[in-house]
């Protein structure tokens, strides 16, 4: 019996593989946990100014019922007039939702916190 050694054929097999080694290595994917986000109360180290008076115009017309919320001070720490007046605006009341709770600056030990707003049932 007689062998005969394939080396043309085992060639470009022994190429192909050293050719795989020099490919980059598969991707990773990298996860990231962040926390989840923790609510930043906003604080002041005095009382707002007095609220603006609002004119409030007329409900848009809309299919869904909706409620005026009043608009209020946002401390901003900034220059000379540290708060800014955001006005009122109306707003779509959520299914279930009765009324509008308004937000409110609360003193608090020697600064001022401000109570975000919120739906009551």
């Amino acid at each position: 019996m007689r062998f005969v050694l394939a080396l043309p054929l085992l060639v470009p097999a022994v190429l192909g593989l050293a050719a795989c080694s020099d490919s980059p290595p598969p991707q990773t994917t990298q996860v990231i946990v962040q926390p989840s986000p923790t609510t930043v109360v906003p604080t002041a180290p005095m009382p707002p100014p007095p609220p603006m008076s609002e004119l409030v115009p007329p409900p848009p017309a809309s299919a869904v019922p909706t409620v005026w919320q009043p608009g209020h001070w946002r401390y901003s720490g900034i220059g000379g007039n540290p708060w800014t007046w955001l006005g009122g605006q109306y707003v779509a009341v959520p299914p279930g939702a009765a009324a509008w709770v308004p937000g409110q600056w609360q003193q608090q030990g020697n600064g001022w916190l401000w109570r975000e707003g919120h739906w009551a049932a």
